[in-house]
């Protein structure tokens, strides 16, 4: 198989239902890419790894012919490639699906099966610790089993944009994408509870946003230069608050979301820079932490509908 250059699977026809479970997942420690790698003989083209045990590889793979072992993490894939025909095999069951944009896959921790994928495959992947799956849960106060649906090729539009929109956060500025992951990842944990489990999910509402002290406080966070840890861990354990009600309580308050405020401060901070001095873009970019003049421009680009140095041209 081919290497990528590394830079830093619509149910159409189930033909059983039942799903063949192991009881013999990899928890060797090793990381949770290990299986995936071993199968396709390849690489990430792009991933991040998280110390909580989760992390989103983005993978460009030749056809697949193979078994996959158990694996000691929940494993969510977004399709992002040419429609295709597949096969699916899990014990005695079949499973035979389109793969199109718009579909995910679904392999609950501990399952093995077989995959016959003719062509080659695009496939953003999220690998998602139980134990971090039930914290989403008891945070969010759910009252439903946490036990994943086996899916193959199934129609889910959210829960595929939501991971794709994660390819973009596997490079460039470390910190800003650490918390969008990390926010993401919570988003997508209770997005499959909610469709993706035994029966469907009660969320109990979360009323209010953050008082105005703690506010403040996350805010002078956010806008540290000192290298403060701006991850959402620290964030919501400054505010006494679990990860997932500090998130909902922050965006009532300033109508954002953190990874959104934070975007937003360090662009409007990138066009003070850039009108009110002569330093380069590089220099602008370095000094907001992008890893590239190309990530900062692609990021300005997204908030204004300008390069940096059109803006720049325009305001003086």
């Amino acid at each position: 198989m081919s290497k990528p250059i590394l830079h830093d699977r619509s149910v159409d026809q189930p033909v059983a239902p039942e799903a063949h479970q192991s009881n013999m997942p990899i928890s060797d420690g090793r990381p949770p890419d290990a299986e995936m790698a071993r199968v396709l003989g390849t690489t990430p083209f792009h991933m991040a790894l998280d110390a909580s045990g989760s992390g989103i590889a983005h993978w460009k793979h030749d056809p697949l012919h193979d078994d996959v072992e158990p694996m000691a993490h929940h494993v969510i894939m977004a399709y992002n490639g040419s429609v295709q025909r597949m096969e699916r095999r899990t014990g005695r069951s079949v499973a035979i699906g389109t793969f199109r944009r718009g579909v995910v896959i679904i392999i609950p921790e501990g399952s093995s099966s077989r995959w016959d994928i003719p062509k080659p495959v695009d496939v953003v992947q999220l690998y998602l610790p139980h134990a971090m799956l039930k914290r989403v849960a008891d945070e969010a106060e759910i009252a439903s089993p946490t036990d994943l649906l086996e899916r193959t090729a199934y129609p889910d539009p959210i829960t595929s944009r939501l991971l794709l929109s994660a390819a973009d956060a596997l490079e460039g500025n470390g910190a800003l994408d650490a918390l969008f992951r990390h926010q993401l990842t919570d988003l997508l944990a209770t997005r499959l509870l909610a469709a993706h489990t035994g029966s469907p999910s009660t969320f109990q509402p979360t009323i209010g946003g953050l008082s105005q002290k703690v506010l403040r406080r996350a805010i002078e966070r956010l806008r540290s230069d000192s290298g403060a840890d701006v991850s959402l861990d620290a964030l919501a354990s400054d505010a006494g608050l679990s990860r997932f009600h500090f998130c909902r309580a922050f965006k009532e308050s300033t109508g954002l979301s953190p990874h959104a405020w934070l975007r937003q401060h360090r662009l409007e901070h990138a066009m003070n820079m850039l009108r009110d001095s002569d330093v380069s873009i590089v220099e602008v970019a370095v000094a907001l932490g992008y890893s590239s003049q190309t990530a900062f421009a692609a990021a300005f680009r997204k908030l204004t509908g300008e390069t940096p140095s059109d803006w720049r041209r325009r305001m003086r």
